[in-house]
């Protein structure tokens, strides 16, 4: 059984539609046990939308991805802990794929990714999540684990407000099989089309050799909250 985990914050816009779309795309095999939709705090009316929604459990956390998910973690009931960004898509019947990649004896995996956009310099980008390197990632991919993997790793690291997702994937791939399904997750080109798409990749890198320069999670934040959530 799976536990999607849904973080969010201020998505009053398009937290229903999206969440319809990913309801959608779970197949008939009776694979998701529940949908825990963890809310950051919002000021926009998104936790009362989602309390409206059928099939989907809100909870309230404080604000931040590591902790909004730590959070949904904790709440989970299921073996398999699913961690989805509310702007991705992941493909048709996507529980059964996770459950028959579990059943072959992965422990944490994701798919690969397509963005929402036909600009080239994205489809580029997005062919190098086909491959199973850590460097591929990206949290947009989503991430599947077990749950007693996830407890083993300890989690999401809560001093990373940004970086989270890669953060996990180091003592992930050195304990598991890491499984990368080749079937595509959509997500959204939003913050690139906002940004510019070669002035968001570059500032991109930066964060990445900052990390691999030894920069602290407060480094990283302040520069994304400077550079880029501005």
């Amino acid at each position: 059984m799976i536990s999607i985990i849904i973080p969010v914050y201020n998505e009053a816009e398009e937290v229903i539609s999206n969440l319809i779309q990913i309801q959608n795309r779970i197949s008939s095999f009776g694979y998701v046990k529940e949908i825990l939709v963890v809310d950051g705090g919002s000021n926009d009316g998104t936790l009362a939308l989602i309390n409206q929604f059928d099939g989907i459990k809100c909870l309230e956390s404080k604000r931040g991805r590591s902790r909004q998910m730590n959070h949904g973690a904790k709440q989970a009931t299921a073996e398999i802990l699913y961690f989805l960004h509310i702007d991705s898509f992941p493909p048709q019947d996507f529980d059964r794929l996770i459950e028959e990649s579990v059943r072959d004896g992965h422990q944490a995996g994701c798919f690969k990714m397509k963005f929402r956009s036909r600009h080239s310099w994205l489809q580029f980008i997005s062919w190098f999540t086909k491959f199973n390197a850590r460097f591929c990632r990206g949290g947009d991919q989503s991430l599947f684990v077990t749950k007693s993997l996830f407890e083993k790793v300890g989690g999401y690291n809560e001093e990373f407000l940004i970086y989270e997702d890669h953060e996990i994937l180091k003592p992930i791939y050195d304990s598991s099989g890491f499984k990368v399904i080749q079937h595509s997750i959509s997500t959204s080109a939003r913050r690139f089309e906002d940004k510019g798409i070669l002035k968001l990749q570059i500032l991109f890198w930066i964060i990445y050799l900052k990390k691999w320069s030894g920069a602290s999670s407060d480094e990283l934040y302040s520069f994304y909250m400077k550079h880029i959530n501005n």
